[in-house]
């Protein structure tokens, strides 16, 4: 009986070992099965990311930047390129850097920019992960900073954007912003083609935390930017900017421009503005001057708007050049309703003027009776032919698109008002495009100022045509409408006289504007203008220049024609003198290359003041040497493009200034009607260079004879066969 129990018990043991043997291995086996889930969700469903998440605990992905393109002129100079720079900063909260490490680089840094120590022993004491503590600095640093590389400081290289002549051109660059951003100008509009695509390359950090490259891994190559060439010529621009900057500050005025167009073309050659702006300055005080206010403003234009009503009477026949009205003695009250007037004055009072001479003499009074002549629709039509009101879709931001309103919208005086350049908004790049047109002969051209685009292989990717709008009036009135400018330059009661040059027809028009002021037209704000084109015969150039309240004595002289017009001759006379206006298309201006081969061509200096020649040079590896005392390099040696090596020199001949020495001047002769040969030795003789087109006889020259002209200008001769040449 006892061991009957004892089986009993040793059974019941058995069972439960068993069922706990069981139970174990049913634990076992779904905790086998939990780890084989796990593993299959992390290896299968999980599996890339957590790649990533370890790969980004040893592995440093790093840019590899794209180099920024380049913007040159027309002729090739470059006004804005890249270089490689340094930039040092460090990670205060993982640095371990012995003190004297501190240190001494905060000592080198102070000693290569100037800033007191203190300054960048202070950049160590913070709470933050990474702080800058220099950018921009030159390669040159490179290996004396690669002492203090040690872990916590990061040396690395970056991109620096250079301006090679200063503030030339400033506001159509426009700057940069960090990161490879444009701010403002050509550097903001083409952005997405200038900066490139960046690159790419994987490195790995060590159980010594030291970066390395791994070689599993593609590297990336960079895209670098699109190069863009403007239609901008650097002589252009120089001269436009100097004479600008003399005339602003001769008359006192708070701002200026200038704008030059090829009327034909299109092709914006200058765009100055003064104050200037300097497109690597970031100070406030800079910046505020960043605007292309020949694009961004809308301004009443004033009595330069009187071409639209002039136009508009010619084109419908309404009024001829001939044709008497009574300019009411300077005093008119003018109906503008059944029961309304306006009062108009002119400057001067004048009893009866032709069509022709009230616009010789700007006559407001004139110019309200002929625009009731014309027509609301007539004088609208017109204007907005004329491309107001409209943007002209130049490649710069920030463009405005005026106002010109609808007839159906007009005030019983918008008519009247619109006739002498008021309840009109227009910019300053639509004025010069209206006036483009009259030179062209009637035909309206698109402005452009992007000339081609090329990709890092110097491939043309695009590359811009003059654009032919439309024809605003016909060839005949065209002609008709310049020869009625060219009276308000040289006539005898014209507003424009002190545009005038000795052998050259200018024709043009004079602006004064009062600006509004806290909603009322002010006296004490205006705005005076001259816009004009040359020769007038068959223009080549179309320049407008703007002054913002000009003081004449302390007053403030609001008439273009005694401000605005006189700074016009100044920039055509420069401009006759270092182009041949003859020829059919200008002369091409040598660049600076520094990346040949066989050493570096020099551009064409020669017209340019002394100080922008010289800062020109000075960002090129040569010796410059000045000979003269004068403000104007009349001469080079060696001559526009030749090469030379570096560190060769290059001899500036600068002879004082037209208005101090008159007698550094040459007395252009004639050699009209002379064989070629001969007249190249008398030009030789005198010292003049020459141009030659065509053989045989001499039949035209530029300059004409008996201007006076600076050494070693280039006289222009059209020559003919005798035969032909007697028949001309």
């Amino acid at each position: 009986m006892y061991n009957v129990s004892i089986n009993i018990e040793k059974q019941k043991f058995l069972r439960a070992i068993k069922r706990r043997s069981l139970l174990v291995k049913f634990l076992i086996l779904f905790m086998f099965l939990i780890v084989v889930v796990r593993l299959i969700q992390l290896q299968v469903f999980r599996s890339n990311e957590l790649q990533q998440v370890a790969l980004s605990q040893y592995v440093r992905p790093s840019k590899l930047p794209a180099l920024r393109g380049k913007i040159y002129d027309a002729n090739g100079n470059i006004l804005a390129s890249s270089t490689t720079a340094l930039k040092v900063a460090i990670d205060p909260k993982s640095i371990k850097i012995k003190p004297e490490v501190v240190v001494s680089l905060s000592r080198f840094l102070s000693k290569i920019t100037s800033r007191p120590q203190k300054y960048y022993l202070s950049k160590f004491d913070t709470s933050k992960s990474y702080v800058c503590l220099e950018k921009e600095l030159s390669l040159i640093y490179k290996d004396e900073l690669s002492k203090h590389n040690c872990f916590g400081v990061i040396v690395q290289e970056m991109q620096k954007r250079l301006y090679p002549y200063g503030t030339i051109a400033g506001q159509i660059l426009g700057g940069m912003l960090s990161e490879n951003q444009g701010k403002d100008g050509i550097e903001s509009f083409f952005n997405n083609e200038l900066k490139g695509t960046d690159g790419s390359v994987i490195n790995y950090r060590d159980g010594k935390r030291e970066i390395k490259r791994v070689i599993d891994y593609p590297r990336i190559e960079p895209k670098n930017g699109n190069s863009i060439y403007l239609t901008i010529d650097l002589t252009y621009q120089s001269i436009a900017e100097e004479e600008l900057k003399k005339g602003a500050r001769k008359y006192s005025a708070e701002s200026g421009m200038v704008i030059i167009m090829n009327p034909k073309t299109g092709e914006v050659l200058a765009i100055a503005q003064y104050p200037e702006f300097d497109p690597s300055d970031s100070s406030p005080e800079n910046l505020a001057n960043r605007s292309i206010r020949a694009i961004t403003d809308a301004v009443e234009p004033g009595s330069m708007f009187k071409i639209v009503t002039a136009a508009a009477a010619l084109e419908n026949k309404k009024v001829k050049p001939e044709q008497v009205f009574y300019a009411e003695n300077g005093k008119y009250r003018c109906q503008i309703g059944k029961n309304s007037f306006v009062n108009i004055t002119d400057t001067h009072p004048y009893d009866y003027l032709t069509f022709e001479q009230a616009l010789e003499v700007s006559s407001n009074i004139v110019f309200a009776k002929i625009s009731y002549l014309v027509g609301s629709e007539s004088v609208y039509k017109m204007a907005r032919d004329m491309g107001f009101g409209s943007k002209t879709g130049i490649e710069l931001p920030g463009e405005t698109r005026g106002k010109l309103v609808s007839p159906n919208k007009w005030s019983g005086s918008t008519l009247q008002a619109m006739s002498r350049g008021y309840e009109v908004q227009t910019s300053p790049l639509q004025i010069i495009t209206a006036y483009s047109a009259i030179a062209n002969n009637g035909v309206l051209v698109k402005p452009y100022i992007v000339k081609k685009i090329v990709d890092q292989n110097s491939e043309t990717i695009f590359e811009n045509q003059p654009l032919v709008i439309r024809r605003v009036l016909s060839e005949s009135n065209a002609k008709l409408l310049t020869k009625m400018l060219v009276s308000v330059v040289e006539g005898k009661r014209g507003t424009a006289r002190s545009a005038q040059i000795e052998g050259m027809q200018i024709a043009g028009k004079t602006g004064t504007a009062r600006l509004l002021v806290n909603g009322k037209y002010s006296s004490e704000n205006l705005l005076a203008s001259f816009v004009g084109y040359f020769p007038a015969e068959d223009p080549k150039v179309v320049c407008l220049v703007m002054l913002r309240n000009p003081k004449i004595n302390g007053s403030i002289a609001g008439m273009g024609g005694s401000t605005s017009a006189p700074i016009f001759k100044e920039i055509a006379e420069r401009i006759r003198t270092s182009f041949d206006l003859n020829k059919k298309s200008m002369d091409i201006k040598y660049a600076f290359d520094s990346d040949t081969s066989d050493g570096i061509k020099i551009m064409d200096l020669r017209n340019l003041s002394r100080s922008v020649a010289i800062n020109i040079l000075e960002k090129f590896p040569l010796k410059v040497t000045v000979i003269g005392e004068g403000q104007l390099v009349m001469d080079q040696t060696p001559t526009a493009g030749s090469i030379i090596k570096k560190g060769s020199e290059i001899k500036l001949f600068c002879y004082l200034s037209r208005e101090n020495n008159t007698y550094d001047l040459i007395e252009v002769p004639n050699v009209v009607g002379l064989p070629l040969k001969r007249a190249i030795n008398i030009l030789l003789s005198v010292g003049l260079q020459f141009s030659v087109h065509g053989s045989g006889t001499v039949i035209s020259q530029s300059p004409d004879p008996g201007v006076s002209a600076a050494p070693n200008t280039i006289v222009s001769l059209l020559c003919e066969e005798k035969k032909i040449a007697e028949a001309y």
